[in-house]
């Protein structure tokens, strides 16, 4: 996905699930959106947080 749909994608989903959703861009240049408490340090360069109680 695109950087500016898994923002969109983050924003959506942190208000959905009301957690704090991390945007990231994996080591193949692909980006993506995942519940904060899922990234373990991988290979993943993040990019940005929304959370919903900020």
């Amino acid at each position: 996905m695109s950087r500016k749909d898994a923002h969109a994608y983050a924003a959506s989903l942190a208000a959905t699930l009301m957690v704090a959703i991390v945007v990231f861009q994996a080591g193949d240049g692909t980006y993506g959106a995942v519940p904060a408490d899922e990234i373990d340090g991988d290979e993943v360069l993040v990019i940005g947080e929304h959370d919903p109680w900020a």
